[in-house]
Order: structure tokens, then C-alpha cells, then sequence
């Protein structure tokens, strides 16, 4: 087979024509540990400056909590493609969990600091891994007519954890401390542990490919950097740099170096793939739907987390709403959005992923387009309505984008595409988050200068960062036309028509 066939051999066993049950209790186990290790990763947005002063650090230490945990995903998702390869399903799910629970009960008694710090990296890690094991199992379990209905679910977990983690931070800490935020983790991800080390069974096959030690280490320092430069510019909240003046220069020096060490390690891949040892197959981007996919979901990503860094900004500073106020006001589209998965899954399996991606598409580019015309004035109740209509466009092509993108390819590449898409979001989410909030913050000091009022300024900003993100969400409704539904076949794997 070459390098660039991407149909489906023949000759292969067939795949089941309903799901195995004992597959399903697997994707059951992993969507529950997937929503608990997302809600923690977005609970800390509320809680730094609390830390900071609780702890007695500076601002600009205390981002670091959210700033590593970011930097060590991006680090740790790109060896995903080859973990989940040399590791069996119960294996890669103890080692997930287990750094996660252990994370979880450092940042729980942790004295200062440093040790929450550490405790922070390690969730990561386990988090790291706990995405892109869901979608590959989802992919090598559930035949390709229900993949829709599946997929609906882990859009549930994507889209309703990140919003209902700055809401549950918030009120934990109206009435207890933040170390309550991880007790409140903890015994779920326990009981998820537990139950995976006494029923998880073993899924697939797994291989034993050499590791490129080379492959990991310029995937950490260009990923890693990747991440670490976007953070740096646009700092990871409040619209503030985390360093000095100089920091954008250095940042932008360290995301060009990064970019560098990228194409390094883009061509160790391919050489590598080759023999199929590769960190990282990028044989995935034969497949031209996988492509395109992938394009729409590094928009939608950027454009959802940027979102839900800078519309609580421009809530809390130009509208003058408190910070439990503000996700209260993201809460409902993100049920919504949730609630609606497994409608779009269904829809996915009947129609195919178009006619709902491209409607989608333009909700998301249309609620920007009206972002872009924020006051300080704006009533609440529009903000409410608008953040629902941009959740229902952001379930109608989350959905559809997980199963066209994955089901492009072969069995043996799930894991390696998988991986990409998760290193998508996590680097276009950082991108998100940087752009908007330097552009917001920017617009906002030269609106000051210029003897603009404060609030004012403020929402002048917002209108700012959110044409940039309507003009990119155009791209992402164009490339949503070129995305088809893969053909069943008898591999259980989708070839693009």
C-alpha cells in the first residue's frame, strides 16, 4: 500500500452490523472520565486570582496553573497516536486516570505553590491522553452507520464540560475555598479508576514500533513552544501579559522558533512513516476529507475558546457583571449544545455531516458578526440569546466534523488522527485565546490613549476581537461545503466520496 492510499483494503474481516456491549461499556467509562478531566481543565479560569492571593504569588506566577497544564497537553497529545498504539485499551485508561487522580489529590493538599503547580502538570498528562483514546475506541468499536450517535455524545462531553467548569468554580468558591474545586473532582475520577481497573476489557490489537526518541522531543519543543508563545502574547487571562515588555517580542521569537522545529519534526515523519514508525503518522492528510475537517474544526476551536475567554471579559469589565454571573449567561447554550449531540448524531448517520455543518457554520460566523457590534449597552438577555444560537451552530458541526474526519481513514491510522485532532484544539484554541484577548486589550489601551471612557474603550475592544474571529469563521463556512461523509465499508472504515 503507498503511502498516499487511503480506501479501505479488501478481504477484511466485516465489521459487526450493531455495537458490541462490552465496546460500549468501554466508551461509557471514557465519556464519563473525559467530561470529569475537561471539567477540571476549565475550572482554574475562575479560580487564579483567588490562588494568587490565598497562595501570596504574583498574578503572572499564578497563570501558570492553566498556562502548563495547556503547554503540557500540547506536549503530551501529539505521542498519543503512538501510545495508543503500544498500549492496550485498559492499560492507556489506568495511566490516564491514575496521573489524573494523582494530580488531582497533589493539587488537593497541596501547602503552596510549587506543589499545586506539579499537581496541575500531571492532571494534564492524564487528560492528555483520555480525549484521544475516546474518539479512537468510538472509531474501532461502533460500526460506521451509528458513529453519528456515538459521536453526538462526545460532543456532550466537549461542549457542556468547559462551560459548566467556570459556572461550578465559581459557586465553590462564593461559598467554600478553592481547594474544594479539586475535592469535588476527586471522588469521580477515583470511581472511574476503580471501575476501569476491575471491568475495562481490551479493545484492538497493539503493535510494537520502536519509539523515536528524536520524534519527542522536537514534537514537545514545537508543540510545546507553539502553545507557550500564544499564551505569553495574549496571557492566559484578563487581557494581561504574563511578563514584561518584552515578553511579546520573546514570545513571538519563541512561536517562530517553534515553527521551525515544526517543519523539523513534520519531516522526521515522513521519513519515519515510511517503515511506519512514525511519532505522528501524517499519512492522514491523503485523505482530503480528513483535511478539510480537521481546517473547520481549527476554526470552530479557535473561535469557541476565544470566545469563552473574551465574552466573560467584556462582561465582567465593560458590562459589569460578576464572574458566576458571567458563566451563568455561557451556561445555557452550553446545555443546549449538549442536549442537542445525539439529535445531530442521528441526523449525521441518516444524512450525512452537510446538512447540518454548513447551516452550523453560519450560525457561528453570523453570532460573531454580531459580537462585532457589542456596546456597553448591550442587554444582557442578547448575550444570553446570542451565545445560545452560536452553541446550536457549534453542536450542529462539532458532531458531524468528529465522524466525517475520523471515519476518512483507515483503522490503523484512528489513533494518529485522532492525535491531530486533538493537537489542533489545543493549539488553536491557545491561538484563539491569544489573538482576541491581545487584540481586545490593545484596542482598548489606544481607545483610552485617544480619551475614549473606560467602558467605552472597553466594548470597542470586544468589537475588535470579534470581527477578527467573524472574518476567520467565513473560512470555516467555505471549507464545511467540501466536507463529505465517508463510504461504509467492509473494514468499518469511512473512504471519502
Amino acid at each position: 500500500m503507498t503511502a498516499t492510499d487511503m480506501s479501505p483494503r479488501t478481504g477484511s474481516v466485516p465489521a459487526a452490523p450493531e455495537i458490541d456491549p462490552k465496546g460500549m461499556r468501554v466508551v461509557w467509562l471514557l465519556l464519563i472520565a473525559a467530561f470529569v478531566a475537561i471539567l477540571n481543565e476549565t475550572t482554574m479560569s475562575i479560580a487564579i486570582p483567588h490562588l494568587n492571593v490565598d497562595l501570596g504569588v504574583p498574578p503572572e506566577l499564578g497563570q501558570w496553573l492553566t498556562s502548563a497544564f495547556m503547554l503540557t497537553m500540547a506536549v503530551v497529545i501529539p505521542t498519543t497516536g503512538f501510545l495508543l498504539q503500544r498500549l492496550t485499551t485498559r492499560q492507556a485508561f489506568v495511566v490516564a486516570m491514575s496521573l489524573f487522580t494523582a494530580g488531582t489529590i497533589i493539587c488537593l493538599v497541596a501547602p503552596g505553590f510549587t506543589l499545586l503547580l506539579i499537581g496541575r502538570i500531571v492532571q494534564a498528562a492524564g487528560t492528555a491522553i483520555t480525549m484521544p483514546l475516546l474518539m479512537t475506541t468510538v472509531m474501532s468499536v461502533v460500526p460506521a452507520h451509528a458513529r453519528g450517535r456515538i459521536m453526538g455524545r462526545v460532543g456532550i462531553v466537549i461542549s457542556l464540560a468547559p462551560a459548566i467548569g467556570p459556572t461550578l468554580a465559581g459557586v465553590l468558591l462564593d461559598i467554600a475555598n478553592w481547594r474544594w474545586i479539586f475535592g469535588t473532582v476527586l471522588p469521580f475520577a477515583v470511581v472511574a479508576l476503580v471501575i476501569g481497573i476491575r471491568l475495562l476489557t481490551n479493545l484492538g490489537e497493539t503493535s510494537r514500533a520502536p519509539l523515536d526518541v528524536f520524534s519527542v522531543v522536537l514534537s514537545a519543543l514545537a508543540f510545546g513552544g507553539l502553545v507557550f508563545g500564544l499564551t505569553q502574547i495574549g496571557g492566559s487571562h484578563g487581557g494581561e501579559t504574563t511578563a514584561t515588555a518584552e515578553s511579546p517580542v520573546l514570545a513571538i521569537a519563541i512561536i517562530a522558533g517553534s515553527v521551525v522545529l515544526l517543519a523539523g519534526f513534520i519531516w522526521r515523519q515522513i521519513v519515519l512513516q515510511r517503515i511506519d514508525d512514525a511519532l505522528l503518522d501524517l499519512r492522514v492528510f491523503a485523505s482530503r476529507n480528513f483535511t478539510m475537517s480537521i481546517v473547520v474544526m481549527g476554526i470552530l476551536s479557535l473561535a469557541m475558546f476565544g470566545t469563552f475567554t473574551a465574552l466573560p471579559l467584556y462582561m465582567q469589565n465593560v458590562v459589569g457583571l460578576s464572574a458566576t454571573e458571567s458563566g451563568l449567561i455561557v451556561l445555557p447554550g452550553a446545555i443546549v449544545m449538549g442536549l442537542l449531540g445525539p439529535i445531530i448524531g442521528r441526523i449525521y448517520d441518516a444524512r450525512g455531516p452537510r446538512v447540518t455543518l454548513i447551516p452550523g457554520t453560519m450560525l457561528v460566523a453570523g453570532v460573531m458578526a454580531f459580537y462585532a457590534t457589542l456596546t456597553e449597552g448591550t442587554p444582557v438577555v442578547a448575550l444570553v440569546i446570542a451565545q445560545t444560537v452560536m452553541s446550536v451552530g457549534m453542536a450542529m458541526s462539532f458532531t458531524p466534523i468528529f465522524s466525517a474526519s475520523l471515519g476518512s481513514l483507515q483503522r490503523r491510522f484512528y489513533s494518529h488522527g485522532s492525535a491531530v485532532l486533538n493537537t489542533l484544539q489545543q493549539v488553536a484554541g491557545a491561538a484563539g485565546v491569544a489573538v482576541l484577548i491581545t487584540t481586545m486589550s490593545s484596542v482598548s489601551a489606544a481607545q483610552e490613549a485617544s480619551g475614549v471612557a473606560e467602558l467605552a474603550a472597553g466594548a470597542a475592544g470586544a468589537r475588535a476581537a470579534f470581527l477578527f474571529s467573524a472574518i476567520v469563521a467565513i473560512v470555516a463556512v467555505v471549507a464545511a461545503f467540501f466536507v463529505r461523509k465517508p463510504v461504509d465499508n467492509p473494514e468499518g472504515v469511512g473512504a471519502a466520496h
